[in-house]
């Protein structure tokens, strides 16, 4: 039994999306306030309350605008039936495929009502809607809001549905037929936590408050574990382990109480002086040890020590017990979910952010080792029974993507509603699903990629694509100088920007990519002039007949079979090197009519011909010379560091001013958060960029 996919509408952030679930472990990645933790927490009210509210907040912003129309409706005398079909719900469905072979279908029979032998597909419906026969309570709402000025009257019908919605509205689940939308079957809350059981292992660990108490939050997880073990349907083992442990809190109890004893026997005679006499003397104690208590209250976990001396949990670094509480919480979630009477269902847990204070190398093996551990435990302590778990993992870390696989990533995207100016919705890029054909080559390079390299760009704003050293290690300088002229809101260090060095030879192959990913992007690349008449080889760009750079030919033609002249190149416009949210960035004169250098040093050096001690009279010609004798790492780190007083090339500055202007509003979910900046990454190896 698998979740295959669930389908959200109408839910804070997640006003219409779809999230297809891996089998076993899905990564959910993107830039803050993008709808992860809407996701974890909608599943949490789901599977763990025993009654499922909403409240007006929990509606998205765009669907307000239902509420509008519904409003407007019934100030027309519309009737009901269409005023209550404009009212916002919010909509989950969950669809579960299952073995139409197994021996029974256990918890899932309910929900399958449709009468197709080759269906192997459940679909589960949940509406947060108003109830039948409360459309008066609504009603009575518009009308005293229609009373408002036109300018207040959304204002004032929202208001009154803050007291409406939770008063009126109901939570329904429907098992529906896959094949046959309008064939559905109420069913009752139980049955839907009966099939499937959540877990949820918040961001929010409680591992880093030390400063008033020893903070003992590992501690707590074992009376849940004992909770689980003393259930009717546990395992024998657990039941026998709360059994031994009922037995020697029993002896405890009896100590306790015959030694009390003796000493109120003791005060009997005390009595006595006071005059006070009662009339059975035999006072006694009974003590009552809960077991649960005493281990959820009473008793702290220990890390060994040296003599006999065992230091509380608080005195270890956060990231060892930030690890040690996940795999707690994990093993609880697999203990409670063995535990289970009647035959098992799916189970789904969330993990939000299981990076927290873990190092990057640690976070890349938590990722790779989640199946393992789960395949683990069921070997070693559910008697080899299967865990059918699906976990759900939200992170912020590039280390964690770059180690799941890639078909597992899904990459949420806060982008404006439609029809809205100020809200903004979650949009669900699955990269299996435009990337999963590896038998196209570029979707081959780019799972060999993605796989190899950091995944900075699922978390980033913008992106810079460059082709070398050079421009890597003197990029920061660049854009510090760029930004110097821009508007404080506006400038690329506050913004966090993810460089990819990919070199001239495939810096295009990342353009679907990009675009899948709705990220402003700059490539900088050179011009890489060569004379066909001299068996394409380098060549000055005034000597120059084409270009070898394919990402150039590739921009322009969307192939890199054609072949463009330098005047053909320099004569292109700002525009003409825009498509999209892309530009491209090439040498350019530093002025109208001046020589144009072929690659980065040259044009650096005609850009500061002072510097550089440059020939008036053929500055193309020195300047190529000149740049051929440089050492490219030993002249970026020069001029990055120890000579600073430069000029930035005119097709660098140019670029990085678009880049800077280019993008969200300033206003939009997921704007640039400490940390900000320049990130450096992604390299291609240079054995795999040689295309000039």
């Amino acid at each position: 039994m698998q979740i295959k996919n669930i389908e959200i509408k109408n839910f804070r952030l997640l006003r219409d999306m779809k999230l297809c679930l891996d089998k076993q472990t899905t990564l959910i990645v993107g830039r803050n306030n993008s709808g992860k933790t809407s996701l974890a927490e909608l599943f949490r009210r789901l599977l763990s309350e025993t009654s499922v509210g909403f409240k007006l907040e929990d509606f998205s912003v765009a669907s307000h605008e239902d509420f509008v129309t519904a409003l407007n409706l019934a100030v027309e005398k519309e009737d009901s039936v269409k005023v209550r079909a404009a009212l916002p719900a919010i909509e989950i469905a969950i669809a579960i495929s299952y073995d139409e072979k197994a021996a029974s279908l256990g918890p899932i029979a309910d929900f399958v009502i449709d009468l197709n032998p080759a269906c192997t597909e459940a679909r589960i419906e949940i509406r947060y809607e108003l109830e039948e026969g409360k459309i008066g309570a609504f009603l009575e709402a518009a009308e005293a809001a229609s009373a408002e000025p036109d300018a207040e009257r959304k204002s004032a019908l929202l208001q009154s549905m803050k007291e409406l919605v939770p008063k009126h509205y109901k939570c329904n689940l429907m098992a529906a037929d896959p094949n046959d939308p309008e064939n559905r079957k109420p069913l009752e809350w139980q049955k839907f936590r009966t099939l499937i059981q959540g877990d949820l292992v918040t961001a929010h660990r409680g591992l880093d408050d030390t400063t008033h108490k020893d903070n003992d939050s590992l501690g707590k997880i074992l009376s849940a574990l004992f909770a689980t073990a003393d259930a009717d349907s546990a395992g024998e083992a657990d039941r026998n382990t709360a059994e031994e442990l009922r037995a020697a809190v029993k002896d405890v109890q009896g100590s306790i109480d015959k030694s009390f004893n003796e000493q109120l026997t003791g005060l009997l005679p005390a009595l006595d002086l006071f005059g006070y006499r009662l009339p059975d003397p035999k006072l006694r104690t009974e003590t009552q040890l809960d077991v649960e208590l005493l281990l959820k209250n009473h008793t702290r976990i220990r890390y060994s020590g040296e003599d006999g001396v065992h230091l509380p949990e608080a005195y270890n670094g956060l990231g060892a017990r930030n690890l040690i509480y996940i795999l707690l919480k994990l093993f609880e979630a697999f203990k409670s979910f063995m535990s289970r009477p009647g035959e098992p269902g799916a189970h789904l847990v969330f993990i939000e952010e299981p990076e927290a204070h873990l190092h990057p190398q640690m976070q890349e093996v938590f990722i790779q080792k989640l199946g393992e551990m789960a395949a683990l435990f069921s070997k070693e302590y559910g008697a080899d029974r299967l865990w059918p778990v699906q976990f759900v993992v939200t992170t912020h870390s590039p280390h964690m993507a770059n180690k799941a696989p890639f078909d597992a990533i899904k990459y949420f995207l806060s982008s404006p509603a439609k029809g809205t100016a100020n809200s903004f919705s979650t949009k669900i890029k699955d990269l299996k699903g435009d990337f999963g054909d590896t038998s196209d080559k570029c979707n081959e390079f780019l799972h060999q990629y993605m796989t190899l390299t950091r995944c900075d760009l699922l978390f980033a704003d913008k992106v810079i694509l460059i082709e070398g050293t050079t421009e890597r290690l003197l990029l920061p300088k660049l854009v510090e100088k760029v930004d110097a002229g821009l508007p404080q809101a506006r400038r690329l260090g506050s913004q966090y920007v993810a460089v990819l060095e990919v070199g001239g030879a495939y810096s295009h192959i990342f353009s679907r990519l990009i675009s899948f990913l709705e990220l402003p992007a700059l490539t900088i690349t050179d011009l890489d002039t060569v004379n066909d008449a001299d068996d394409g080889k380098a060549c000055k760009v005034s000597e120059g007949t084409g270009t070898s750079n394919a990402s150039i030919r590739a921009f322009f033609s969307g192939s890199a079979g054609k072949d463009y002249t330098p005047a053909e190149l320099l004569a292109k416009t700002q525009q003409d090197k825009t498509w999209g949210s892309q530009r491209l960035a090439y040498q350019v004169p530093e002025e109208d009519g001046h020589p144009c250098g072929r690659s980065f040093e040259d044009a650096f050096m005609l850009a500061n011909r002072a510097k550089f001690g440059i020939d008036a009279a053929d500055p193309e010609e020195s300047a190529w010379k000149k740049a051929a004798n440089v050492k490219k790492s030993a002249f970026a780190l020069r001029y990055a560091i120890q000579e600073t007083d430069w000029s930035v090339p005119r097709y660098i500055a140019e670029g990085l001013a678009w880049l800077a202007e280019e993008g969200l509003p300033e206003s939009a979910p997921g704007a640039p958060a400490a940390p900000s900046g320049i990130v450096i990454g992604m390299e291609v190896p240079e054995d795999a960029a040689d295309g000039k």
